[in-house]
């Protein structure tokens, strides 16, 4: 019975969510509840980390709003593991009708480098709260309040955000713009899409397409379309690889194995 009335209860509350006035609404079955993806990074041959990309099985309401909580986790692994010791959370409360994010929270452990952020989205009011929290996490020690753009999303809703987009109306070498909060500014994000291409993964070959962030000129990637994402070529748009080309050489990372969202 407990695991029924979530499940009953699920279809309703994304309803109330489409009818609420205020709120835009975009369909989208690209992802959902329950999804997990796991990924390697690597420097060449050498693996470095793993990542893991999930989406919790629950329907969380925040702002009075039915969200999916999503959460990527990413930690280095081996010899990198001793030289950088990276224990990262980055995560989002994301709309589940609107596919813009309520709540963005970023837990970093980076050696002795410690952060705690916690921002909560107002967005037809169009404010971000930023707070600070102090090392253990659980104490606010600075607030700030923020103007931000119409459904602007942080880095991690940004990301999810693109998988719901219709790539056969989008021409190759057309660009995409995301309005993006992160680390008290607001950013125009650009992305251009490079076409479509078939690549060899873990889980087989795979149709995907080719997506390139637009990057201000920097000393740290290498050329233009430095940074490459693969994305599925279907209904899933699923994250399958991403390149970046640095001056030092490229770091990748690839899809390990996925499991698809049980709701949709």
């Amino acid at each position: 019975m407990k695991r029924l009335i979530p499940i009953l209860l699920l279809p309703i509350l994304l309803v109330s969510a489409a009818s609420n006035d205020g709120y835009r609404r975009l369909p989208s079955t690209a992802f959902g509840p329950g999804e997990k993806i796991m990924y390697r990074v690597h420097y060449g041959f050498v693996t470095a980390g793993e990542a893991e990309l999930s989406i919790d099985k629950k329907i969380h309401i925040i702002n009075n709003r039915p969200t999916y909580k999503i959460d990527i986790h990413g930690r280095t692994t081996g010899l990198a593991d001793k030289l950088f010791n990276v224990k990262d959370n980055w995560g989002t409360y994301m709309d589940t009708a609107a596919m813009a994010p309520h709540q963005f929270y970023r837990h970093i452990r980076e050696g002795k480098y410690r952060k705690n952020e916690m921002v909560h989205f107002q967005q037809l009011n169009r404010k971000a709260v930023v707070s600070n929290l102090s090392k253990n996490g659980r104490e606010i020690e600075s607030t700030e309040v923020f103007d931000v753009p119409a459904y602007v999303q942080d880095l991690v809703s940004g990301y999810y955000y693109l998988r719901t987009l219709n790539y056969t109306t989008i021409k190759t070498g057309e660009i995409l713009k995301v309005d993006a909060f992160f680390d008290k500014e607001v950013y125009d994000f650009k992305v251009r899409f490079l076409g479509r291409e078939t690549i060899k993964t873990e889980m087989g070959k795979m149709d995907a397409l080719v997506l390139t962030p637009i990057l201000p000129d920097n000393k740290l990637f290498k050329g233009e379309n430095a940074v490459r994402i693969w994305i599925s070529d279907d209904e899933n748009k699923i994250p399958l690889k991403i390149k970046a080309e640095m001056m030092v050489g490229a770091v990748e990372i690839d899809i390990r194995d996925f499991h698809k969202s049980k709701r949709r």
